[in-house]
C-alpha cells in the first residue's frame, strides 16, 4: 500500500505563486509515474499534471499549461507542483497521485491518492 502525504497548499492572491510538494512511501517511489489532480465543489475531478517514472516526460491540462511545471526528486521520494500566475480559476482542491506503471494512460491510471490540500486563489 502506497501512501501520500501532500503539503503548501494555501492562500494566495491572483497571479502570485504556490509549490506543492507530496511525499511518497510504500513502494520502489522511481519505478512509477505521478500526477496531480484538482476538484472544485460541485465540479468534476479534474486532470493537471503528470510525470513519468524518470521524470523525462510530462505532460499537463490545456488550462494550466504554460503557467505549471510538475517535477520529481526520486532520491527524496518526492512530487512537486509549482503554480505560477494563478487565477481565481485554479482554486480547488489539489490530490497527489501514483500511477500503476511507468506511463500514466488509460492502461496504466493513476492507483494511490493523497488526502488533498486546499489552494484558494483570491482576486
Amino acid at each position: 500500500q502506497v501512501q501520500l502525504v501532500e503539503s503548501g497548499g494555501g492562500l494566495v492572491q491572483a497571479g502570485g505563486s504556490l509549490r506543492l510538494s507530496c511525499a511518497a512511501s510504500g513502494r520502489t517511489f522511481s519505478l512509477y509515474a505521478m500526477g496531480w489532480f484538482r476538484q472544485a465543489p460541485g465540479k468534476e475531478r479534474e486532470f493537471v499534471a503528470d510525470i513519468s517514472w524518470s521524470g523525462g516526460s510530462t505532460s499537463y491540462g490545456d488550462s494550466v499549461k504554460g503557467r505549471f511545471t510538475i517535477s520529481r526528486d526520486n532520491a527524496k521520494n518526492t512530487v512537486y507542483l509549482q503554480m505560477n500566475s494563478l487565477k481565481s480559476e485554479d482554486t480547488a482542491v489539489y490530490y497527489c497521485a501514483a500511477g500503476s506503471g511507468r506511463y500514466y494512460s488509460s492502461s496504466y491510471p493513476m492507483r494511490y491518492w493523497g488526502q488533498g490540500t486546499q489552494v484558494t486563489v483570491s482576486s
